[in-house]
């Protein structure tokens, strides 16, 4: 693998931590955005359709803007590109949203977000274990677990976590598996192909199927003329357009894990976010939200610092 700048610690981090708090700021953007298209939070129909209207732009921006800088049309050549392509959809966009939706409307948000959170553990399983990409040892066992204890502790209620259902806790398990397996094949399929593409077109393919069948469920989203309305989903479009094309970028350069355990992020920004955007700063940095993200960096540092002996610029040993 061809070194790169991204595969450097003091950009891979920024940029991976960038990606989580567009990821974060959609938490209170998606709950505007159901205002703003009259969707009731129990219509997982229409939220499929709304998060498919949402991917299919984002993966028209991803092309327009990547053919734009490469100076050339980013479309994928062979038959090898675009089954890649409709895989990646398939798992990224298609199983895991509809999953999660699914999962989310049997379930709590706190439960959600503590079982999305497994992804790290399952990319890193995925990428050690099935894929051989990296070895599983000690140091990164250690620091997921103590980043996925953050997450735990942030979204922990006096009442516990309750029961399971296959339908509510199965399905977001489910969605962070197929996020999990994303994460492994895209670094897998970047080896050879341009992951811009990639993003791009999973986006596009994920995002049409996702809207069609929510249609034909029933789904309905009431779209709305106002420029605030325009710009919410255009924001969102954004966000997973960005993101999730420097993610790729990061996992072509870097060992899965070592992107993965940045992820345990995600559920920190979008507590804090989600606080800050409802005005409530008392909760948002409260000692056991603080303890939290301090659990979280650990564990990142943890990770990372198991590819970096005697304090050396980490390398992608993979």
């Amino acid at each position: 693998m061809h070194n790169s700048k991204l595969s450097k610690i003091y950009i891979m981090v920024p940029l991976a931590l960038l990606c989580c708090f567009l990821w974060g700021s959609a938490f209170p953007m998606v709950k505007t955005g159901y205002e703003m298209f009259s969707i009731w939070e129990n219509d997982t129909a229409s939220q499929i359709l709304f998060a498919g209207i949402r991917f299919a732009l984002a993966g028209i921006l991803v092309i327009l803007f990547g053919s734009l800088l490469a100076k050339k049309p980013l479309y994928p050549k062979n038959k090898t590109e675009i089954g890649h392509c409709l895989i990646l959809s398939l798992f990224q966009t298609i199983l895991q949203y509809t999953a999660f939706y699914i999962g989310l409307a049997h379930t709590s948000g706190v439960k959600s977000s503590v079982l999305v959170a497994l992804n790290v553990f399952l990319s890193l399983i995925l990428s050690a274990a099935v894929f051989k990409m990296e070895k599983l040892t000690v140091p990164k066992i250690i620091g997921v677990l103590v980043g996925f204890a953050g997450v735990v502790l942030i979204n922990f209620e006096s009442g516990g976590f309750g029961g399971f259902a296959l339908n509510g806790e199965g399905a977001i398990i489910l969605s962070a598996f197929a996020y999990s397996v994303s994460s492994v094949l895209i670094k897998k399929y970047s080896a050879t192909e341009d992951p811009v593409m990639l993003s791009g077109w999973q986006f596009l393919t994920g995002g049409i199927v996702m809207a069609v069948c929510a249609m034909l469920a029933g789904g309905r989203v009431h779209m709305q003329a106002e420029m605030k309305s325009v710009l919410a989903i255009l924001y969102l479009a954004l966000i997973s357009a960005v993101a999730y094309t420097v993610w790729g970028l990061l996992l072509k350069y870097n060992p899965v894990s070592r992107v993965a355990v940045i992820g345990f992020t995600n559920p920190v920004f979008g507590v804090l976010l989600s606080a800050l955007f409802l005005g409530e700063t008392a909760e948002a940095f409260s000692v056991k939200n603080l303890v939290s993200l301090v659990f979280v960096c650990i564990g990142i540092y943890i990770v990372n610092a198991s590819f970096s002996p005697k304090g050396k610029t980490p390398v992608d040993r993979t």
